[in-house]
């Protein structure tokens, strides 16, 4: 079997503690948590990662699905993250890839994820995200970083999931990337320095607006569009919002507390209001839920008042701790990649 980290196993295989089940949220989405996890196993800090998380916005329909930018994973960790054009089965590229010493990030269906099980595993379809470790298409078996976690799988779910052997179909080639190890990554004090001048990057394109209230302003649109949804509809729902909003805050705070401990002083507070918004958003998600179930949605929107309050207040002292600017023009061009 063809692997990058042939030591891996699913049976011993510990995840990071940002993942950790007392977590508010313990997961967060498919493509952060799976590199948390790979930078984790190349023995790489992965909340120095994590500044992204300053930039988030309400886009109107959702918060920003954030990602670590691929100039944060170049600058901070020596990694190149680069897409994989399909012009031959996919297994053929994951052979090639793999046995070059390269995880492999695929779209996948989770239907056919057995780490799943109790939510959509041969229950229901939902696009996600794994990295491949290791692959042996002849035994039909599949290594995998997925979420929160390192994984393995074998083979009828391995057949349908990569579109090959026995149950094989003409399918659409899915999004696929590779990742390179470029180099060994920074440590130490250029670490923080560059986590730092990253950082301030993502200050530079945060919201113009406090995202919390033009959520809060959005709301009752997306309850009229909840109403007459299914009530299966609230997931996906929630993970979008409230589950992206609140992981998200809940990172940008273990980013800071990072900094805190490299030596960045004045941080205290800000990485208070930080745990204060991901458990007030938690709360939300609950309330949520239970006003929807009732139909009575009215107080819903005054929810969110202290989690804008706070956002405020962060925003105010990430300002004083780190002399960032204020009165700046914030520009929508991504910060350099």
């Amino acid at each position: 079997m063809a692997a990058v980290f042939p030591e891996l196993s699913a049976a011993t295989y510990r995840r990071h503690g940002l993942h950790d089940a007392g977590r508010a949220w313990p997961e967060t989405n498919c493509h952060t948590d799976l590199f948390i996890e790979l930078l984790s196993t190349l023995g790489r800090e992965p909340a120095a990662g994590l500044g992204m998380t300053l930039a988030q916005d309400f886009e109107g329909d959702q918060f920003t699905f954030f990602k670590i930018p691929n100039g944060d994973l170049d600058t901070l960790f020596g990694l190149d993250l680069q897409e994989l054009s399909i012009y031959r089965p996919l297994v053929d590229h994951l052979e090639e890839q793999v046995a070059r010493g390269r995880l492999v990030l695929v779209e996948v269906d989770a239907h056919f994820l057995p780490d799943t099980r109790g939510v959509t595993y041969r229950t229901d379809h939902s696009k996600t995200t794994i990295a491949v470790n290791s692959f042996d298409r002849a035994a039909s078996r599949l290594g995998y970083f997925h979420n929160a976690g390192y994984f393995e799988m074998e083979g009828e779910d391995v057949e349908h999931l990569l579109g090959f052997g026995a149950v094989a179909t003409p399918i659409l080639p899915p999004y696929t990337e590779f990742v390179k190890v470029a180099g060994p990554g920074l440590s130490g004090r250029a670490l923080r320095d560059a986590a730092l001048a990253r950082l301030g990057g993502h200050w530079a394109r945060r919201p113009e607006r406090n995202p919390v209230i033009s959520y809060r302003d959005a709301l009752q649109r997306h309850l009229d569009w909840l109403a007459g949804e299914p009530p299966c509809s609230f997931h996906p729902y929630a993970f979008n919002t409230a589950r992206q909003f609140g992981a998200n805050i809940a990172l940008l705070g273990d980013h800071l507390a990072w900094l805190a401990g490299q030596g960045v002083g004045g941080l205290d507070r800000a990485v208070a209001l930080c745990e204060a918004m991901s458990n007030g958003m938690k709360t939300f998600q609950f309330l949520l839920a239970r006003a929807l179930a009732r139909k009575k949605t009215e107080a819903l929107a005054a929810a969110l008042d202290e989690t804008a309050d706070r956002y405020d207040a962060l925003m105010a002292e990430l300002a004083a701790a780190l002399r960032f600017p204020v009165a700046e023009t914030r520009t929508l061009v991504r910060a350099a990649s």
